[in-house]
């Protein structure tokens, strides 16, 4: 059996609410894994928050919370986030998980008792805020190396991991394995660092200083260093020690996908750490960039200067992660501007993809009574769109497999704007103008094909957006895969196309930049609100259902299809419930529907209404009536 492919983000520290910084590695890895996901391979994306250590002990602290009521309540916020932004991770990890907790005091077991840990005196500095320890030497004019704060000296009994012992092996591992650090300029960054001697790792702390962390299996007086606990996570999810099948199945890590600012811990503390348990290492560690915001780096101050609620209810969640991985070499460090945003979804989704997809549905509707049409004979401008068409997907797989997302879809975009220009060079109005039906159909036909596999290209980036593309095309499938290429043809004539809003409406700068930084006027005086007119509210029929049946849904674990009755009619409802509702909960429970929407497609899945739910602290409830109304009551 092929190995599943295993991806993970680091793991969010829950001091603060998660920023710009955060949803760019979070987008990023989604997308990597959604890519793998088209190529019909088993994925296993691991995503989760580190809750142990002293930031957020006194984060806590100064709340008036426990440090564990700190972190439920800031994991929430990043699970809501995550959802806000399409996240489809495969596993949530916390380290205060009971499986988590008892795989550190496992590994520090075995790490004691092969005598890869001991008991000395440290003397050193401090960092708070990077939860780091310093030798004088490291240093930069008396402060933190990393993040420039003030250091607070130490002197303390404490544990240590004999991490000098592999320094030799970790530099022989490194230059065996060119991809194993990514890109080359973190791998010469660490084979830089790694030219000094290392010293052993501190990975205790005294619990009179901190008590909020794993306590140590051979010392009840002290807690884990909250790294070398966190580290272990990318272990731990995926089963070991307790589930060795399991684990054996999904190690090593493909890739651990960081930013620049963990290479350290994650290129020479972790390995490290696995070669002393007798652990294979990751296959690689990816280091993305930083996002800039005037040229300083995307952290917990600068991050929230990007409105990410705002940016995904002006222009969509699509629009949003499709900026942030078509914009940024993942390598390098990119400024991060409202101006820019806008320009590249405008250009790119609005002109290009937005555009051909209006005109080619459009076309198809009005010339072949929405049915995709039956192709002739091709020419060599068909046959050139197909080889566009051939030639963009095996570059895709390529620019994915070397981690260039940026340029994968830019690759996809030139696909679109072949499409268009095919559709400029045939004229298709034209030849409805004339009656040339047949070469009409022949020309629509290869258009929608050539849209069909771009929604395929662009989708680990904008799902929904792609989701709706096939919809538009009559495509029923919900598998989406990604072929070596030569599957050209493979949409059916005989479709049923539908029609639409466009995809992507053309943002007009000069109007939403100011509700971005906050300076409209309109938006100070409503506090942010959306109001509608009356008028506009009264359109939205509502009235009491029955659910009937309820089952979960193939393929997307948060959706349950349910059956209603409306009183005139059953209808079928598809509901992202299964997180808060089992099927059996549902199942004769009366709601409140909105029964005049137009039918939608989710995940595959045909829609014809929508529930009313509530939301509070990450929880959801139904709507129901206060009285047992028959189905079909009008709500006034």
């Amino acid at each position: 059996m092929h190995k599943p492919f295993y991806i993970t983000t680091p793991l969010y520290y829950v001091n603060d609410n998660p920023h710009v910084g955060h949803a760019y590695t979070t987008v990023l890895v989604d997308s990597i894994a959604r890519f793998q996901k088209i190529k019909d391979r088993e994925v296993f994306f691991l995503t989760g928050t580190d809750e142990h250590g002293q930031k957020v002990f006194e984060a806590a602290g100064a709340k008036d919370r426990t440090p564990q009521e700190h972190c439920d309540l800031y994991v929430e916020n990043f699970k809501s986030f995550w959802e806000k932004l399409g996240i489809e991770y495969d596993h949530f990890i916390r380290t205060t998980d009971e499986h988590h907790y008892n795989a550190v005091q496992h590994a520090l077991k075995l790490l004691w008792d092969s005598e890869e840990i001991y008991q000395d005196n440290y003397v050193g500095w401090y960092c708070t805020p990077c939860e780091r320890f310093w030798t004088e030497k490291d240093l930069k004019d008396g402060k933190c190396p990393d993040c420039g704060r003030p250091v607070e000296k130490l002197v303390e009994k404490n544990y240590f991991f004999r991490m000098s012992k592999y320094q030799d092996w970790l530099i022989d591992h490194i230059k065996s394995n060119p991809d194993f650090i990514q890109p080359e300029s973190r791998r010469n960054e660490i084979l830089g660092f790694l030219k000094s001697p290392i010293n052993d790792l501190c990975i205790s702390r005294p619990k009179e200083r901190l008590s909020w962390g794993v306590e140590l299996p051979f010392d009840k007086d002290y807690v884990c260093y909250v790294w070398f606990d966190a580290l272990l996570n990318y272990i731990s999810a995926p089963g070991w020690p307790d589930h060795p099948d399991r684990f054996e199945h999904l190690w090593p890590a493909d890739f651990h996908v960081v930013g620049k600012d963990i290479i350290t811990t994650h290129a020479v503390y972790w390995p490290i750490m696995l070669k002393a348990l007798g652990i294979d290492p990751p296959e690689s560690i990816f280091a993305h960039g930083w996002w800039m915001v005037e040229e300083a780096k995307m952290g917990k101050s600068l991050g929230n200067a990007v409105p990410i609620p705002k940016i995904i209810n002006l222009f969509g969640k699509d629009a949003f992660r499709y900026y942030l991985i078509a914009e940024k070499v993942m390598a390098l460090d990119t400024q991060f501007g409202f101006d820019s945003m806008i320009r590249r979804i405008n250009n790119d989704l609005a002109n290009d993809l937005g555009n051909a997809v209006r005109r080619v549905i459009g076309l198809i509707h009005q010339n072949f009574k929405g049915i995709i049409p039956e192709p002739d004979d091709a020419t060599e401008l068909e046959i050139a769109l197909r080889e566009s068409a051939i030639d963009a997907t095996e570059e895709v797989n390529r620019e994915v497999s070397n981690m260039r997302l940026s340029k994968a879809m830019e690759v996809a975009n030139r696909l679109v704007r072949e499409i268009n220009r095919y559709l400029e060079n045939t004229a298709p109005w034209n030849l409805a103008k004339e009656g040339k039906y047949e070469r009409l159909a022949t020309v629509l036909y290869n258009a929608a094909e050539a849209l069909r596999i771009a929604s395929i290209l662009y989708w680990p980036v904008i799902p929904d957006s792609c989701n709706d593309i096939r919809f538009r095309l009559g495509i029923q499938e919900d598998k989406i895969l990604l072929a070596n290429g030569r599957d050209w043809g493979m949409l059916e004539s005989g479709n049923k196309i539908a029609t639409g809003k466009p995809l992507f409406p053309r943002i007009d700068e000069k109007k939403v930049i100011p509700i971005l930084k906050g300076e409209d006027k309109e938006e100070k005086t409503d506090k942010g609100k959306n109001l509608v007119d009356i008028e506009d509210f009264f359109k939205a029929k509502l009235v009491v259902a029955q659910v009937l049946e309820c089952v979960p849904a193939k393929n997307a674990d948060k959706l349950l299809l349910l059956k209603i009755d409306i009183g005139k009619e059953t209808r079928k409802l598809v509901a992202g419930l299964a997180k808060w509702y089992t099927p059996e909960e549902l199942i004769g429970k009366k709601i409140i529907v909105i029964e005049n929407l137009k039918p939608a497609k989710i995940r595959g899945h045909v829609s014809e209404g929508m529930l009313l739910a509530a939301e509070h602290n990450g929880k959801v409830k139904v709507l129901t009536p206060d009285e047992d109304l028959p189905a079909g009551s009008k709500i006034r």
